[in-house]
């Protein structure tokens, strides 16, 4: 039974090592996008607002695929207060996600 256990463990363990790098490849992508500098200082501004929602989607991609896994390791273990905590962070995750939709929806 052990033997059994420690084998999940490692593959849980790998897991989250693949997950992690793919986060951190997922933000430095993100992070990719120029802002280029113009002499009409509107664009600027416009610009630099997508690179801010680029990070911040890139966060909030991150968040949701972490919160995916935990959700997989709480029925894993049976424990409702990790899954519970799992739905929240997918909610907040999708939330910061789409936020530069959401508030163009909010916004008009």
């Amino acid at each position: 039974m052990k033997k059994r256990n420690n084998k999940t463990l490692k593959k849980l363990k790998d897991c989250r090592k693949i997950l992690f790098v793919l986060a951190i490849v997922s933000f430095s992508i993100s992070l990719i996008t120029p802002v280029y500098a113009a002499s009409d200082p509107l664009t600027v501004i416009n610009n630099l607002s997508n690179f801010m929602f680029g990070m911040i989607r890139g966060i909030g991609m991150i968040i949701t695929g972490y919160s995916i896994v935990q959700i997989g390791l709480s029925f894993m273990t049976h424990d409702p207060s990790q899954r519970a905590n799992g739905f929240l962070f997918v909610a907040g995750g999708l939330l910061i996600t789409f936020a530069k939709e959401i508030l163009g929806i909010i916004t008009g």
